[in-house]
């Protein structure tokens, strides 16, 4: 897993994992490969931490399908609501 020490943006609270940051830091995200890059903090065991903590890791949503990824490309999450592209394309 790719892992940050933090300098300069210790108390950056969209960095905390919730589905609202999720969101909010995927609709500014850099874009690889079709996924877009997301960071937030990790507590000791690399899980997403709901807290700040000292360490910080680089995360890959899927925006089609709503698949959050480790930087192995292990699944850590997955949520509908993550589907960025939900509802395009359908016919009423």
């Amino acid at each position: 897993m790719t892992e940050n020490i933090l300098a300069t943006d210790r108390s950056n609270p969209l960095f905390i994992y919730s589905p609202e940051h999720l969101l909010e830091q995927a609709q500014t995200a850099e874009e690889h490969l079709g996924y877009k890059i997301l960071t937030f903090y990790i507590d000791a065991d690399g899980s997403l931490a709901k807290a700040p903590t000292a360490t910080t890791a680089t995360f890959y949503l899927s925006p089609s399908g709503g698949t959050l990824r480790d930087s192995n490309l292990n699944i850590v999450l997955y949520s509908a609501k993550y589907d960025l592209y939900k509802g395009l394309g359908k016919t009423s």
